[in-house]
């Protein structure tokens, strides 16, 4: 079973930039897709990005050109790079480990780490 430890969250300034880590233990890890979601306050949970076992990348419309996702297999770890953050931006950001080398719709998420963004 995939366990997974998210960090890098915490308070920036609208137009600011966070890099979060998810570093995940497990020998499957690198075989499949991965993925960040988030939990705005007051909101659904959503769906952030997806990296398949290939390194293909797909975003949600509200972050594409600003955020990007990356994985380094030899660390068994997930980045988030998000650049000129606002306000809406602030969440809880999870990981997610997918059980599929193409997408993340089942798998084991993290624990999340908060992303707070101030005007």
């Amino acid at each position: 079973q995939v366990q997974l430890v998210e960090s890098g969250g915490g308070l920036v300034q609208a137009g600011g930039s966070l890099r979060l880590s998810c570093a995940a233990s497990g020998s499957t890890f690198n075989e499949n897709a991965a993925g960040w979601y988030r939990h705005p306050p007051g909101k659904e949970r959503e769906w952030v990005a997806t990296i398949t076992a290939g390194s293909v990348t797909r975003y949600a419309a509200s972050v594409k050109g600003r955020f990007t996702i990356s994985r380094d297999n030899a660390k068994n770890t997930v980045y988030l790079q998000m650049n000129n953050l606002s306000p809406e931006d602030t969440a809880v950001y999870y990981c997610k480990a997918g059980n599929s080398p193409l997408n993340v719709a089942f798998g084991v998420w993290g624990r999340g780490t908060q992303v707070t963004i101030s005007s």
